[in-house]
């Protein structure tokens, strides 16, 4: 009997001990003693092109010096939008308007929050190297055989393909539309510039590709592919009364397609997406103190 009630001061002074620690590792609100508080965390949706990669990852460091902890989701176009429709990720900067992403927009647009516009100055259309001897769309059958009667795209979901299934239709092109991938263009047009083939290929600016090489959009009178467009950071619906600070950071978040070139081309010369994202925020560091509200 005197051996069950010593067990049982024992476990309760154990209890005790076991809770006056516990209360003291944390404060009043429940946070650390020493007022450090858990990382927030963000995530973020994006396509794979070489433009939305760079972007993604430089905004990605901005909040990680936020003290965010961040997640990247890579999704084609259509899923892009509906994740965020969904609420499946906090926001992307992968949003290009008006045209490119239109389809996406009139389908989930009174589904997400439209926080700001995030570039100014591109464009997206048909592009062949300079040594071309043609200039416009309209041009194209006469060629058909130089070309070999291909048309090399990127991803079937991305809104260039479904204006170029556009442009083929309204040109009367007689081309077949190529699905690949951003890189796969890439690679195609580096090979044909290399032998001085002819080749056609989706466009769009900002891109490395126009500082590698000389190249040019044929003429598209017709206006299948739209004037200038921009690229908007659209966030999930909720994120403003969420995170105020996280809205914020997205609200001033904007740079210029020359910024964003400079990342591609580091990274197509060989550096990860991470360290061409830093060598850009390193080198302008004011830009991101105002991204910050610190400037």
């Amino acid at each position: 009997m005197m051996q069950s009630k010593i067990c049982t001061y024992i476990l309760v002074a154990l209890l005790t001990v076991a809770c006056l620690f516990a209360a003291g590792c944390t404060g009043d609100d429940g946070s650390p003693p020493d007022g450090t508080t858990e990382p927030k965390s963000i995530s973020i949706g994006y396509v794979l092109w070489d433009s939305e990669i760079a972007s993604t990852n430089v905004i990605k460091q901005v909040f990680e010096e936020a003290g965010y902890d961040v997640t990247l989701i890579a999704v084609d176009a259509a899923p892009l939008y509906q994740g965020l429709a969904k609420g499946e990720f906090d926001f992307t900067v992968s949003s290009w308007l008006p045209r490119t992403h239109q389809a996406y927009m009139e389908e989930f647009g009174d589904q997400v929050d439209e926080v700001a516009i995030n570039m100014n100055g591109t464009r997206i259309g048909l592009v062949v190297p300079a040594y071309v001897t043609i200039d416009s769309i309209e041009e194209m059958n006469g060629v058909r055989d130089q070309f070999d009667g291909k048309i090399i795209g990127i991803e079937p979901g991305a809104g260039i393909m479904a204006a170029t299934e556009e442009a083929i239709e309204d040109y009367d092109l007689e081309y077949t539309l190529v699905s690949s991938s951003s890189a796969g263009m890439a690679s195609a047009l580096r090979k044909a510039v290399q032998n001085e083939d002819w080749i056609v290929v989706t466009g769009w600016t900002p891109h490395w590709k126009f500082a590698r090489w000389d190249l040019k959009y044929l003429e598209d009178p017709k206006g299948i592919y739209g004037g200038e467009e921009h690229v908007a950071t659209l966030a999930r619906q909720g994120l403003a009364e969420d995170d105020p600070e996280a809205y914020a950071i997205l609200q001033r978040f904007h740079w210029t397609p020359e910024d964003m070139e400079s990342v591609m081309l580091d990274i197509d010369d060989g550096m990860t997406e991470t360290e061409a994202a830093n060598k850009w925020l390193d080198a302008h560091p004011d830009q991101v103190d105002a991204w910050l509200g610190k400037a």
